[in-house]
């Protein structure tokens, strides 16, 4: 009876979020010099974030604004940079549509928007001299309180300085010629929100030149339709994730019809206090996860973990996960859930690069790559961008093959993507972040 009361007085607390968040405030900035538009706040290279202001860049550099003169004042300037520059709003948590103008009277623009810790939102929007366009996506924001509790996530020391943690929006402008003309931004509550539990081979990776499927996959779906909640975390477990109350965090935001991906095993099957045997404590774990989220209204997907990179001498992959992938096959079709069987896929497509193509796809770089690099990085667990990338196409494949009440959420026109034949390295780029890190990830 006390758990039903909880679960009731929890669903009553999510309503009176909801409601709050309908009537939050939305912003509208006018970036550059010049004719402010009506209704409009403006923002200049010099708009530095303060909590006073709630609004403002961060982490950024040799910020330049131009002005072309005219009669639309909301297009007639920009700025820019020829650095990734950052620009941050003070956020109620919860999730909100971004709306960002671009392009340059006089010029050329070709921009990649990213959130957050990296999370890709618009992959590449060219405007052609004199034209503008105007790209929309969907964000999660969160902070590390687990309301209306009060208590929070247990944070890893270095996640306190991570960007998805904190009260803030931020927006990354990168690529060529990122000229921004404004940005919108306002809340949004009724939509669905995909919940991604997960390790480091998901997590929204802080610093290049790590990265994981779970902060590509945002850009695979509609504007305004669906928000990805990326809660994983390098290092975890089942046991650590619920123990450090993400689980309960993510269960505090989420509500009915939102969906709930679960992908753990590289940490799971190593020796020690999280160790679960996989037909045993680890079913039984994602089998109470499983029918935890159905009470709540969830939609669980479970997704088998991506092999590492390790290959036989006749250049097939050898399988590092053990019984693990198996064992949430058995589960998701005991429970009747969805499965992504991304392990599956993962095999197909290493093997379709081959030991020396797949290096390009997993975190290998000589010394001296990157700043403070003293020391190769030789990593056969953890991703590049273009590594994280193919993986969340092969994720999408497994949502429109076995989620279909998710899959019409992604966008329209996704070309048919096959493992077996994996994007070009050399036809891929995706400009790299600001934030650098030489040290691996938790979870090798």
């Amino acid at each position: 009876m006390k758990k039903l009361f909880n679960k009731r007085a929890l669903a009553f607390f999510s309503f009176l979020l909801l409601s709050a968040l309908s009537h939050a405030q939305s912003f509208r900035f006018d970036f550059g010099p010049g004719k402010v538009a009506q209704g409009y706040t403006a923002v200049l290279p010099d708009t530095k974030y303060s909590v006073e202001k709630g609004y403002g860049f961060e982490f950024s550099s040799g910020l330049i604004g131009r002005s072309n003169g005219g009669n639309d004042a909301l297009r007639d300037g920009y700025i820019t940079s020829d650095k990734p520059f950052y620009f941050s709003v003070k956020l109620p948590e919860g999730n909100y549509n971004v709306k960002v103008i671009l392009g340059d009277k006089n010029g050329t623009s070709v921009t990649t928007i990213k959130a957050e810790c990296r999370r890709l939102m618009i992959e590449k929007a060219e405007t052609a001299k004199g034209q503008f366009s105007t790209q929309e996506f969907t964000v999660h924001v969160r902070d590390s309180i687990i309301r209306p509790s009060d208590s929070k996530v247990r944070l890893k020391p270095r996640e306190y300085v991570f960007l998805h943690w904190d009260d803030k929006l931020t927006l990354e402008f990168n690529n060529s010629a990122p000229k921004v003309c404004a940005v919108e931004i306002s809340p949004v509550n009724n939509i669905p929100t995909v919940f991604l539990a997960g390790n480091s081979t998901v997590v929204d990776q802080a610093d290049e030149p790590w990265a994981a499927w779970g902060q590509m996959i945002p850009a695979f779906f509609q504007p305004g339709k669906i928000a990805i909640a990326n809660y994983a975390e390098s290092g975890e477990t089942l046991k650590a994730f619920k123990g450090e109350k993400r689980l309960e965090k993510l269960w505090s935001m989420s509500k009915p019809g939102d969906y709930l991906f679960i992908e753990f095993t590289h940490n799971d099957q190593k020796p020690g206090a999280n160790f679960l045997d996989p037909f045993t404590t680890y079913k039984q774990t994602l089998k109470e996860w499983i029918t935890e989220a159905r009470s709540r209204g969830m939609i669980p997907v479970l997704v088998t973990s991506m092999h590492r990179r390790t290959f036989d001498s006749a250049g097939h992959i050898t399988n590092s996960l053990g019984d693990y992938p198996e064992a949430m096959r058995q589960t998701a079709k005991e429970e009747r859930v969805a499965l992504v069987d991304l392990n599956a896929m993962s095999k197909i497509l290493y093997e379709a690069w081959g030991p020396e193509g797949s290096i390009k796809a997993f975190v290998h770089f000589p010394a001296n790559t990157f700043p403070n690099q003293a020391k190769e990085l030789k990593d056969n667990t953890h991703f590049t961008a273009y590594g994280a990338y193919e993986l969340a196409k092969c994720v999408v494949k497994g949502i429109k093959q076995n989620v279909p009440g998710l899959a019409k959420y992604l966008q329209t026109g996704l070309p048919v993507f096959d493992p077996a034949q994996p994007d070009p390295f050399s036809k891929w780029a995706l400009p790299a972040s600001a934030f650098i890190g030489v040290v691996k990830p938790e979870g090798n």
